[in-house]
């Protein structure tokens, strides 16, 4: 899953929507804690618990749920990254909190998001889908994700998709106070973006590939001062 704003990457072309370049890590902040407060050298939004969330995260039930509980934390099963990346192309021009409302039924309609499933979908399938009223129905993108199975599959010979993502790992990682601070994109999404293109993978843009591999752990995203910084358990550096 991705950062939760719209972007509309692919829907014309791949261009890059979000977010500024990060820099050396700072100093941790000193965040005022009154609920909603958003005044203190951070971005967060404090609960009436003094809990700190990004702005995203406080707007609903579900994207607080969302941002509690899996954002950010380590996938590295086929199926559970054929769904991420599947559905980080369905955002495309769209929020996240669309896509999340939708996912359960995405899961049903996409067996599961089992790519072996996927992508023996023929003609029948897709018109299937293009019906169903519970998921978004754009052609492109579900023609997408018949062809991005297709080549998960094919990408098994080369050590599987788990592998050949994470081998993308940055050898930096994020520091943001603010969102402002976390970049749109990186040096490593665009090699990972420009890596899937030549395996065959279509809608995974270098913006896509960021928001992936922010969502996955690959990056700590997390703003300094959230109680979700450092939960991941991939960088020790986390501050």
């Amino acid at each position: 899953m991705t950062n939760p704003f719209a972007r509309d990457e692919e829907a014309t072309a791949q261009s890059p929507t979000q977010f500024i370049d990060f820099s050396a890590a700072p100093s941790m902040p000193n965040p005022a804690s009154e609920p909603g407060n958003t005044t203190g050298k951070t971005g967060l939004v404090f609960d009436s618990e003094g809990v700190g969330r990004p702005p995203w995260a406080t707007t609903s039930a579900l994207l607080r749920e969302y941002y509690d509980t899996e954002w950010g934390m380590p996938v590295r099963d086929e199926a559970g990254l054929f769904e991420r990346l599947t559905l980080e192309g369905f955002q495309s021009g769209l929020s996240w909190a669309t896509v999340l409302r939708k996912r359960d039924d995405f899961r049903i309609a996409f067996a599961g998001f089992n790519p072996d499933a996927v992508a023996a979908f023929g003609p029948a399938e897709v018109e299937r889908l293009l019906n169903n009223p519970k998921i978004i129905r754009n052609r492109r993108k579900i023609e997408a994700a018949i062809n991005n199975a297709n080549a998960t599959i094919k990408l098994r010979e080369k050590g599987g998709l788990s592998e050949f993502i994470w081998s993308f790992m940055p050898e930096e990682n994020l520091y943001p106070r603010f969102m402002e601070d976390i970049p749109k994109t990186s040096e490593k999404a665009k090699e990972l973006s420009k890596a899937l293109k030549k395996e065959g993978f279509t809608f995974v843009g270098p913006v896509t590939c960021h928001a992936l591999m922010e969502a996955i752990g690959m990056f700590d995203a997390h703003l300094i001062g959230s109680h979700r910084r450092g939960t991941s358990g991939v960088w020790d550096d986390v501050v």
